[in-house]
Order: C-alpha cells, then structure tokens, then sequence
C-alpha cells in the first residue's frame, strides 16, 4: 500500500481540542480536532480533557480520513496546521 500521509501515534489533549501528527514526504503536520467534533462525530458523551483521548480513539479512522483529505486539498492553516 502506497500511502501518501501517514500518522503516527502521538496523541495531544490540550485544553478544548486534540492535536494528532500526520506525515506527508517526511513533514510533520500538526491536525487539531475540537473536542465538540469529536463528541458529534461518535456520537456519544461530551468530551473533555479526562475522555478526550478514548474519544479521539473510538472515531480515529474518521478523523484520520478527513485529515488526509484535507491535506490533499492543501487546506492548511497560516501556520501549516489542519484543522478539522
């Protein structure tokens, strides 16, 4: 499989969103994903700063998936980041 981003394991809960890595030809982008995305994503409890992680976890492939295409269409931020 040839894939064109790839994300690593490093998992951020900062204050009202989570930042996960991906990497396209060897730079590393920083992907933020609020905590209410996440909670309207799964469907499930709000998420806060304690739940934030197995939140993140129990819809990752999502998140992942939309990251990648936003990194495709070259949607960055003015400071190189995705927001999701």
């Amino acid at each position: 499989m040839n894939q064109s981003v790839i994300f690593g394991d490093q998992l951020f809960v900062e204050a009202d969103n989570v930042r996960f890595v991906a990497q396209q030809q060897g730079v590393n982008i920083n992907c933020y994903v609020s905590f209410a995305t996440i909670s309207g994503l799964c469907q499930s409890q709000m998420v806060n700063q304690h739940n934030a992680a197995s939140m993140f976890e129990q819809c990752q492939f999502d998140l992942e998936d939309q990251a990648e295409e936003l990194i495709n269409q070259e949607a960055f931020t003015d400071t190189g980041d995705i927001e999701l």
